[in-house]
């Protein structure tokens, strides 16, 4: 697994342009986010171009279907050197559980160690008034809360959870559990569509593992420097 917490999100749908800016970040980020953007336009032959650069792929694709198809999903990705993917939490017990067995069927067939399969709990896009609209009754940190324990429950790494959720989530899941958070901003950057935002140090500060960052690194004039930045500001 990564030691460096940052991941940095390639959001783009373009091969090149992934591959010159895993080449930038070579060993100022600890990972690589490809996620449904570029895997829609590219398939897996595209992550597989991307994974060349030797940074490591966290393939978030938010399976969320009847257990067969996410399983049978994951093992379509056995070809793929990925270390950590994501499923929904809403999909189920029996769906969170076919996720684990699957993964654990790719490390079989690959000879590799098992990819990291979390669970994304409540998009860092939403509010509590859009939980709302969706009938969710409960507050948003509950929600989240439920759906954390049920991945834990059923034997997930760990989840995608807001900076806000974090010491919730140390305190309900412990150390072990893989805290994946998204909605990082360094200082002076733009929110975008995130409602939930932190910086990095903040975030890392209340227990994060891994910090996902996006267009603050990839849309800089220098994305490396900027990482590096980022890097020095959490030491």
């Amino acid at each position: 697994m990564p030691e460096n917490p940052l991941i940095c999100a390639l959001d783009t749908t373009d091969v090149e342009q992934a591959k010159t800016l895993a080449a930038q970040l070579s060993g100022s980020v600890g990972a690589l986010k490809l996620g449904l953007e570029f895997f829609t336009a590219n398939g897996a032959a595209g992550v597989r171009e991307i994974a060349g650069s030797k940074l490591p792929i966290f393939l978030d694709l938010k399976f969320h279907d009847i257990p067969n198809t996410v399983a049978k999903a994951i093992q379509a990705t056995a070809g793929i050197d990925t270390f950590m993917m994501t499923v929904h939490t809403a999909g189920g017990r029996a769906m969170l559980r076919a996720a684990i067995d699957a993964s654990m069927e790719v490390a079989a067939m690959t000879g590799k160690e098992r990819p990291l399969v979390v669970g994304v709990t409540v998009l860092t896009s939403l509010d509590q008034d859009d939980l709302s609209m969706l009938g969710v009754r409960d507050k948003l940190d509950e929600q989240v809360k439920r759906l954390a324990g049920l991945a834990q429950d059923e034997g997930l790494d760990g989840v995608v959870c807001s900076p806000y959720e974090i010491e919730t989530l140390r305190k309900q899941c412990g150390y072990e559990f893989t805290l994946v958070v998204p909605g990082i901003r360094p200082e002076g950057s733009a929110a975008g569509d995130q409602k939930r935002v932190m910086t990095p140090k903040e975030a890392l500060d209340k227990g994060a593992d891994y910090l996902v960052i996006g267009r603050p690194i990839t849309e800089a004039p220098d994305p490396k420097k900027v990482a590096q930045t980022i890097l020095k500001s959490l030491k």
